[in-house]
């Protein structure tokens, strides 16, 4: 039997970020090494999604996790025991055979994503090396640009802002530490602005303001203030960042925008994220259109994929031919990569490999549902995604994963690399403030 042969698997019950149950899978080797992770949970989530396993009936709101840890100590365990953990594409082909449905209802998705997590955390253990390293081996990678909420809308913060999430990213910082530099100020300056005007309503599910805004503009125009107050340069030191979840506005190219009171079609809707790009410096859109609107993402990437990264995410829930498939379509220019919504990181890889391929960006994400877990912060560096998305820069179980990047930045010491402004892959960022010159 090899030191890293499987000899147990474990499920328990944990708690997320919401304070929701949720699964965390251990994995201990003949060894003695042992891995662990958390699985997280989305509240926007996209119709092609991996499925969580829940209980249903009274207990939690229905959302108690038992059948998927009955599923991993009863099923998973023994189908994995005496497997090699350093094969992570085995183990994640045995999970999928073994739950044997497209979008893993069976075992649930939950189940499978904390199993597969925590082989990796148990495999990098057995080589002793970080989990970063152990993803990467001989490749060169990247500190990834971080992506992060100022203020929270949408699903995130019961609609009171249609948009989901408002954001900032630092392409012009000289480091990962530096770009958290500067979002901790405009957060600040945020902050301060909202309690000044008497806007605020609390915090988000990501950790992000929940503010009251009488329109969407009036958040894009305090998003702006408070870059300036901050002493930064909008569209120059930092740039603006939108997540849209189009998916939750509406349906079959119409969508209802509750905080302006209109109801747009899927020109309209185009017409409107064109004037916001014209007159505010957005140089990320997630999801402008809603899932089944392939026509719109064509449309809107035909206007504007030069000008900014147009991110696909219930749209292709990090799926690789679906990555492929837009591709071909020339529906956007970037992939958000959520190990979640797939079920392994074997299949997380894939997607972002295809996303690679074709020339897209690669954003590793977070779920509004987390915990302590950061795995994610590893698979941003190892898979040299170069952009990384976890919400807010406030909670625990966002600045966890922050704080690790930030310890994997200092053990690269010389060597480490921001990603800045050549993360980003539309042709417009070629100019010394992210734009076309």
């Amino acid at each position: 039997m090899s030191d890293s042969t499987i000899s147990a698997v474990h499920a328990r019950r944990l708690w997320d970020s919401r304070g929701r149950p949720t699964v965390e899978v251990e994995i201990t080797l003949a060894s003695g090494a042992s891995g662990r992770a958390i699985a997280p949970a989305g509240a926007s989530t996209g119709s092609g999604e991996a499925v969580d396993l829940r209980d249903g009936g009274i207990s939690f709101g229905g959302m108690d996790v038992t059948r998927a840890i009955h599923g991993v100590n009863a099923e998973i365990a023994p189908c994995l025991a005496g497997m090699d953990v350093l094969d992570q594409v085995a183990l994640d082909e045995a999970m999928i055979a073994l739950d044997g449905t497209p979008e893993r209802g069976r075992l649930g998705g939950n189940a499978i994503v904390a199993t597969s997590m925590a082989a990796l955390h148990a495999a990098a253990a057995a080589r002793g090396l970080p989990i970063w390293k152990h993803i990467a081996g001989d490749a060169r990678v990247r500190m990834p640009m971080p992506e992060i909420q100022i203020f929270g809308g949408g699903a995130h913060a019961a609609r009171r802002v249609d948009i989901q999430d408002f954001m900032i990213m630092c392409p012009a910082a000289g480091s990962f530490a530096e770009a958290l530099d500067w979002t901790a100020e405009v957060y600040r300056h945020a902050g301060r602005l909202m309690q000044e005007t008497d806007r605020l309503q609390g915090v988000a599910d990501e950790g992000g303001y929940w503010p009251a805004f009488r329109s969407n503009e009036e958040a894009l125009d305090a998003l702006m203030l408070s870059i300036e107050r901050a002493g930064f340069r909008p569209g120059k030191d930092v740039v603006i960042s939108l997540d849209v979840a189009a998916s939750e506005l509406g349906r079959d190219g119409i969508y209802r925008l509750a905080l302006d009171d209109s109801s747009l079609e899927t020109d309209d809707m185009i017409d409107m994220l064109g004037r916001w790009l014209d007159a505010y410096p957005i140089l990320s859109i997630e999801d402008p259109l809603a899932e089944d609107d392939t026509e719109g993402f064509r449309e809107f990437t035909r206007r504007y994929g030069t000008r900014c990264q147009i991110i696909g995410d219930d749209y292709l829930v990090t799926n690789a031919a679906r990555v492929r498939q837009a591709a071909e379509d020339r529906a956007l220019n970037a992939v958000l990569i959520k190990p979640n919504q797939t079920g392994t990181i074997t299949e997380t890889r894939a997607a972002l490999d295809a996303a690679k391929a074709a020339g897209f960006a690669a954003i590793v994400s977070a779920r509004s549902g987390e915990t302590e877990d950061t795995t994610i912060s590893h698979l941003s560096v190892g898979l040299d995604a170069g952009q990384f998305k976890v919400g807010s820069f406030s909670r625990s179980e966002r600045m966890a994963k922050w704080n690790e990047c930030l310890r994997i930045e200092e053990a690269l010491g010389p060597d480490a690399t921001y990603a800045g402004w050549g993360s980003l892959s539309f042709s417009g960022a070629s100019g010394p403030d992210g734009r076309a010159e």
